[in-house]
């Protein structure tokens, strides 16, 4: 079965967000443990190669597993709305196969790939060279994409526009109260309140933390000098919270209170956000058209690391990121790692059409066509198929024996607008041939 990438927008499901720790189970419970390997069921006879163009595509399966397969992962709580949807959609289709995804940050999800106590790991900050280093050959794979919104609970005030220079004096803690001088500024006629600000940041390591501090850093030296950008900074004031759940309700328990979260969580709860001030000196809200200016001004690079770090465009919404998701090169397990590459599948094609319902950006079909590409080597027995930016249905679009361009080594190119890497320059992985990932 061939999957096509569209856009159509399927019935809307509630997305429920949990508390402090978001745990997704579907199925069985317990630690992961070794299957079987599967054999995958030919296709049958005269079955249609490709779909017509605007035909939906069936829910259906290409994986054959005789016994029950359970993915573990670990790492950010910035897509978790989604990727529960996607996992249990996933589930519903394939019921031997089981993902565990726990919301823990994305500096703890960095840190379990790398012990290799998890199948697969999830970050907002792609993983800087010398994490790689630790785990030869890790494929990172944005499988989609979202905004950072600025959250507040200020009773009676709508949509309250922030500058650049106002955003960071907020979280410098120079500015103190809702109405002060240089807020009421862009905010003309606005009732601004004499509440105290209380700013609410991340206390866990946090991928949505280093996507936010890197843009503050990016707009102002102040505040790269004193602060400085990461997955953990030393906040100048402020209460701390854990994941953006942790961060959305106190938000909702604070009234004078601003923190930033993932839009889709700010969606789902029914928060306000501010307008922001973008690059070219518009007051920009946050919303699907302002997003997707902001990604198609940053190429994606070969190996699909790249930061869109305050974009330029004329209607670009300000902080906005790719999500990766964290993959062994190989898995010992060889139904774990068919599994792990039909999961890739259905994320780069049914999950996207799931994506814009929950708040995230959904991945231009080029930017898709790419990640398949890179992610076709995790395992000899699956070949993902999906429709390149052309719109023809492929299983060619690339091949299990293919070599995956730089999928952990190489750094997006210098003349790529917009997009940088940790450290800045291309690193050399150590020489040593890895074994093969062991998954618990």
């Amino acid at each position: 079965m061939i999957f096509r990438l569209t856009l159509t927008n399927p019935k809307t499901i509630a997305a429920a967000i949990s508390g402090v720790a978001l745990t997704i189970s579907l199925g069985a419970c317990g630690p992961s443990q070794t299957t079987p390997t599967a054999t995958e069921t030919p296709a049958a006879p005269g079955a249609s190669p490709a779909v017509a163009p605007g035909t939906p595509t069936p829910a259906t399966s290409r994986l054959d597993l005789t016994q029950n397969v359970l993915l573990s992962g670990a790492g950010a709580s910035f897509p978790a709305p989604l990727y529960q949807r996607w996992f249990a959609e996933f589930n519903k289709i394939n019921p031997k196969a089981r993902i565990n995804y726990q919301s823990v940050g994305s500096g703890a999800g960095v840190q379990q790939f790398i012990q290799k106590t998890v199948d697969f790991g999830a970050s907002d900050v792609a993983m800087t060279d010398e994490e790689l280093a630790k785990v030869p050959g890790a494929l990172m794979l944005p499988v989609t994409a979202g905004g950072i919104v600025l959250a507040y609970n200020v009773p009676g005030v709508e949509n309250v526009k922030l500058s650049r220079n106002v955003l960071v004096d907020i979280f410098l803690g120079n500015i103190k109260t809702w109405n002060d001088p240089k807020i009421a500024e862009a905010n003309p006629g606005v009732n601004l309140p004499n509440t105290p600000i209380t700013v609410v940041y991340r206390a866990d390591g946090s991928g949505t933390t280093g996507i936010f501090t890197k843009y503050l850093s990016a707009i102002s030296s102040t505040w790269k000098s004193k602060v400085g950008d990461g997955k953990t900074v030393s906040w100048p004031t402020g209460v701390g919270a854990k994941g953006n759940e942790g961060v959305t309700a106190q938000i909702t328990q604070t009234t004078g209170s601003i923190g930033y979260i993932e839009y889709g969580y700010a969606k789902q709860q029914n928060i306000k956000f501010a307008t922001l001030e973008n690059k070219a000196g518009n007051y920009v809200t946050y919303n699907e058209q302002t997003a997707s200016s902001a990604l198609d001004s940053v190429q994606l690079p070969e190996n699909l690391r790249a930061f869109i770090v305050d974009p330029e465009g004329t209607d670009s919404y300000p902080i906005v990121s790719y999500t990766w998701l964290l993959v062994y090169p190989k898995y010992q397990d060889a139904a774990k790692g068919k599994v792990m590459e039909a999961v890739v599948e259905y994320a780069l094609t049914e999950g996207q059409k799931i994506a814009p319902e929950l708040g995230y950006i959904a991945l231009p079909p080029k930017v898709a066509s790419k990640v398949a590409t890179v992610a076709q080597s995790i395992s000899p027995d699956y070949n993902i198929a999906v429709a390149p930016p052309g719109g023809t249905p492929d299983t060619t679009a690339a091949s299990p024996d293919a070599t995956t361009p730089g999928a952990a080594t190489t750094t997006p190119d210098a003349t790529t607008p917009g997009a940088t890497t940790p450290g800045g320059t291309t690193t050399t992985t150590p020489g040593a041939t890895p074994s093969p990932a062991t998954t618990p």
